[in-house]
């Protein structure tokens, strides 16, 4: 997959590097790159791409990874040259290495690359790629570089980005538009290294080891051998030279400074969790996780174990596993977070809120206690209660589909049946489905009687969504 700002690719020369108090500035464009594509038509390029990877992909839909990775860009986008943070984090449900960025500050991450990536420093390194191409524009400046700039050329672009992310098959790219596939080689060349040079230096400031960058050209390379025939898509068209890896680790000698950060706990938990979530059958999980922990008892094992036992509905074994991890990280979030949902699935939903509600007045408001909170109130049938929290939550997560149609769920339960259908609609609109969207306003409408406040509130809605259909149609 070439396309330049939906890929992670990799060094192509020791030069790509350069100290880390270079200049990372756009080089020799200046407002010309606003001229082709202003930050205004990227944010809505990326709002129509979000909109239809959403209805395309398959994502995680698991609140605990999302916002660990949430966290980690936003942590080292403070080291990077991007002016705009109000990021999109995609976590795409793939097992196979990728990730991507795309306009509008979106990150995209496979499930496998936290799987390929044997710590958090080797994983930085890859978000850090990405968010240079989001710095220095890419995308942009590619418009720029062509003869088409377009804006329905771009969105045409956007279509064929979002169907090669969903179906991880890099050749439904070339349904793009044709000033892309006139760029030469030679733009690619030149927006990789650049990417991989002012990666490596925010990589390098956020205090990560250099050298994760080439440990994780390593594993690149580890893949690819023992990929046999049936060679990733991703590393056919990224291939990985010895001579790359030793650059990365030379450009890693270079600097002096004794950085030495190269993982997190909550890192290991996270791989922990999705090594469970791609072992399909429990039993074969939890065998897996057995075998593993025997062999090695780290964290990532010891906590994936836990969730296994958990999966299989061992729920004492998968609390004493749990604990004893808790017995030394007290105050860990992931951890904590975990064992109520042990307890929830075991049926002891009060002893769940208790531990809920005692990390909710350590860090208010935090995204993964708050939505397990609304399902412990939701089993408890305090439906009401659970609907207050998940507003709350979209307060701050408008754009997150997954809230929206949990809410519509609880709203369902409730009887809320002009609630449920407002909400649905608000879930078919992220995804681009504007027709679902006002088949839903619709039943609303009809159920709205003599509330004239809400007649009003969803036949605005209802006009909105019909000017944005005749906008897509061109009418």
């Amino acid at each position: 997959m070439k396309q330049i700002f939906l890929t992670l690719s990799f060094l192509t020369s020791l030069g790509a590097f350069a100290e880390p108090d270079i200049d990372l500035s756009l080089p020799e464009l200046g407002d010309r790159v606003s001229g082709a594509v202003s930050n205004d038509q990227e944010r809505m390029i990326g709002n129509e791409f979000l909109k239809q990877v959403y209805s395309q992909a398959p994502l995680i839909s698991d609140p605990i990874i999302q916002e660990y990775s949430e966290l980690l860009i936003y942590r080292l986008s403070e080291y990077s040259q991007v002016k705009d943070r109000n990021f999109n984090v995609l976590l795409i449900d793939d097992k196979s290495l990728n990730a991507f960025a795309a306009p509008g500050g979106i990150i995209g991450i496979n499930g496998g690359l936290f799987l390929s990536a044997e710590n958090e420093g080797q994983f930085a390194s890859v978000l850090a790629h990405e968010l240079a191409h989001l710095s220095q524009r890419h995308f942009a400046r590619n418009v720029l570089s062509s003869q088409d700039n377009n804006l329905a050329s771009v969105l045409v672009l956007v279509s064929a980005m979002a169907a090669a992310v969903a179906s991880n098959n890099p050749t439904a790219f070339m349904a793009g538009p044709a000033f892309l596939q006139q760029q030469s080689l030679r733009y690619n060349r030149m927006y990789e290294r650049e990417a991989d040079r002012v990666g490596f230096n925010n990589l390098v400031r956020a205090q990560y080891d250099p050298s994760s960058m080439g440990e994780m050209f390593e594993q690149m390379a580890k893949i690819r051998r023992l990929a046999g025939d049936n060679i990733p898509e991703f590393l056919l068209t990224h291939p990985i030279s010895s001579s790359r890896v030793t650059d990365a680790f030379n450009a890693a000698d270079s600097i002096e400074s004794p950085y030495t950060k190269t993982n997190s706990i909550n890192y290991e938990f996270i791989r922990g969790r999705l090594n469970v979530k791609y072992e399909n059958i429990p039993l074969n999980a939890l065998r897996k996780m057995e075998n593993l922990v025997e062999d090695n008892p780290s964290n990532e094992n010891l906590y994936g174990l836990s969730i296994a036992y958990k999966n299989t509905n061992k729920y004492n074994k998968s609390l004493k596993q749990i604990d004893k991890l808790i017995e030394l990280n007290p105050k860990n979030l992931i951890l904590n977070t975990t064992k109520a949902e042990i307890l929830l699935d075991q049926g002891k939903a009060q002893q769940a809120l208790a531990l809920v509600d005692t990390f909710l007045n350590i860090s208010p408001k935090n995204y993964p206690l708050s939505v397990l909170k609304a399902k412990i109130l939701g089993y408890q049938k305090e439906l009401f209660a659970a609907e207050e929290i998940i507003r709350d939550q979209l307060l701050r997560r408008n754009e997150d589909p997954y809230l929206w149609l949990y809410l519509s769920e609880i709203q369902r339960d409730s009887k809320n049946v002009i609630g449920y259908h407002q909400s649905k609609a608000e879930y078919f609109l992220l995804l681009g489905q504007y027709e679902d969207a006002l088949n839903q306003l619709q039943f609303a409408l009809k159920l709205t009687e003599n509330n004239f406040q809400v007649f009003e509130s969803i036949m605005t809605k209802i006009n909105t969504t019909r000017e944005n259909i005749k906008g897509l149609r061109g009418q």
